[in-house]
């Protein structure tokens, strides 16, 4: 499971790094989106890495 983490985290890093440094003159929302996206990447990332999140999840989403 801990490689799908790290997958959703380096996704997580190519999306806020894709955001700031976009060379383009796109739409400001645009760059502020990709990088809400990128840092709930991260965030979730993260917060799956810390102890307790299974049971956490699994008490969401009424697992038993």
């Amino acid at each position: 499971m801990g490689v799908w983490y790290f997958l959703i985290l380096f996704v997580g890093l190519f999306f806020v790094f894709k955001g700031l440094f976009m060379k383009k003159q796109s739409l400001l929302i645009k760059k502020i989106s990709i990088v809400f996206v990128g840092l709930l990447c991260i965030s979730f990332s993260i917060f799956m890495f810390s102890t307790g999140s299974a049971e956490i999840i699994s008490d969401l989403l009424n697992l038993e």
